[in-house]
């Protein structure tokens, strides 16, 4: 089988196109089943419209052939219920009573191209392959946009603690293999961040990154959430709902506090990862997948395993690769780095720098927030820092107590007055230029102006344009 593009590495480019006719003429159908399983199509044949909306709605197919004239649904009916629901197939219509009307209502609903009898097969076949083609397509552009939403570049991991530097190197060994990997470490450590660059490292960088964080979600949503429903499994399901599983294949599955998942969904979660298939909720037919597991948690697994909480034959399946991120306070080297780091990012094209008295304050700190709270307290820093400098009084943490910093309180001020001490700063750095002091700010030229008469600001003489 040959085509003209080259799928992404989340489309199966050996597996055969997979294709259902639907057609109520027996001796028809036959032939072009044939015809049609002779050209290495996977074909499915069905004789009525309620039959061939069960099949779509239960089974995964590229292309549909739908008669227009059909006995309980007809072709256009059955159009328009599938492409009302998630991923559907190409469809092409067939009809041996073809009007201009009925081709203009077919391609209204969504239909891929119409198709008059007597037709050649070579023509079946041409236009089938097209209609693949088209379906890749949309799935790489879908993919595509996922990707650009996630982020505009590969994430950064900033080290310069030899361990974390050789924990990368490990990343980069494993990435490509597509081997289950856990991820622990303390809230804020950079779990997230790892996940993502085995991700973007690895075979299925093209897939999707789809991730699940299992503690914040209900023990009875987290099934549907992970393995989808059927129409009809339980009352309010009014539509076949496509699990985290599905639209993962070809990518990437983030589990993030994998050990909240409760035991039954994690003996699930087993077979599905076992046989690379499972059943959504209320199905009875099986969905194939291919996904890469990553994993993460805070809680100590094993422990959960001797209370009875987690599954031990699923921590042997999720624990191929086991990566463990030490707290920031180990590895105080990384401290300043991090903190330049969040400069960068907060503080624009001319970010302010840190002070030596606000690097030791940084290094003394005993970080229980990890990462994460490093990086909250940098960006608060730089929209309270004045003159480009940031000392250790702008730092929203405190003197030392026994050795170490404690976290004080910000002074108390309103939303509007936080915006206020903002802009001010921001225009003192730009030298009250103000093109750049609004593109700094991420606001319009028109809505800082707004602003700088709002607040009762003044140029000070000789400064900006």
């Amino acid at each position: 089988m040959t085509s003209t593009l080259t799928p992404s590495r989340g489309v199966d480019v050996a597996a055969p196109i997979r294709v259902l006719i639907a057609e109520d003429e027996t001796h028809l159908g036959t032939i072009l089943e044939q015809f049609m399983t002779a050209r290495g199509f996977a074909v499915t044949i069905v004789r009525d419209g309620r039959t061939a909306l069960d099949a779509l709605r239960s089974e995964t197919f590229d292309v549909a052939l739908l008669d227009i004239v059909m006995p309980e649904l007809d072709g256009l009916e059955v159009l328009r219920q599938v492409r009302e629901g998630p991923m559907p197939p190409e469809i092409i219509i067939i009809t041996g009573n073809g009007t201009i009307e009925t081709a203009i209502a077919a391609l209204k609903l969504g239909a891929y191209d119409f198709l008059s009898k007597p037709y050649r097969m070579a023509e079946i076949d041409a236009l089938v392959r097209r209609a693949w083609e088209k379906r890749i397509l949309t799935r790489d552009n879908v993919l595509l946009q996922s990707r650009l939403r996630r982020a505009s570049g590969e994430p950064r991991f900033v080290t310069q603690y030899a361990p974390l530097v050789a924990m990368l190197s490990l990343i980069d060994r494993v990435a490509p293999s597509g081997s289950p990997v856990l991820v622990s470490g303390e809230s804020g450590t950079g779990k997230d961040l790892i996940a993502r660059l085995l991700h973007q490292r690895g075979m299925a960088a093209d897939g999707p990154f789809v991730d699940l964080n299992c503690a914040a979600l209900a023990e009875s949503c987290v099934e549907t959430e992970l393995f989808g429903v059927e129409k009809g499994a339980f009352p309010g399901a009014g539509q076949r709902k496509v699990g985290l599983l599905e639209l993962a294949a070809g990518g990437t599955l983030y589990l993030d506090n994998v050990g909240d998942l409760d035991i039954r969904t994690q003996g699930k979660l087993l077979r599905a990862l076992e046989t690379n298939s499972f059943y959504r909720v209320g199905g009875t037919q099986k969905t194939e997948i291919d996904v890469r597991v990553v994993a993460s948690t805070t809680r100590d697994l094993p422990a959960l395993v001797a209370a009875g909480t987690f599954r031990d034959d699923l921590l042997h399946r999720i624990n191929t690769i086991r990566v463990v991120l030490p707290p920031l306070r180990e590895r105080t080297v990384d401290v300043p780095p991090l903190a330049r780091h969040f400069l960068e990012q907060f503080g624009g094209t001319t970010p302010p720098t840190l002070s030596p008295d606000a690097v030791g304050t940084l290094e003394r700190y005993r970080w229980p927030g990890n990462v994460r709270e490093l990086r909250n307290v940098i960006e608060r820093a730089v929209l309270l820092a004045t003159d480009g400098t940031i000392d250790a009084r702008d730092l929203p943490i405190g003197s030392e107590t026994g050795g170490n910093a404690r976290a004080t309180p910000l002074a108390t001020l309103t939303l509007t007055q936080l915006e206020r001490q903002h802009i001010a700063d921001v225009l003192e750095r730009s030298n009250w230029h103000q093109g750049r002091a609004a593109e700094l700010l991420g606001i319009s030229p028109k809505t800082l102006y707004r602003k700088i008469r709002e607040y009762g600001f003044r140029r000070p003489a000789g400064r900006g344009s």
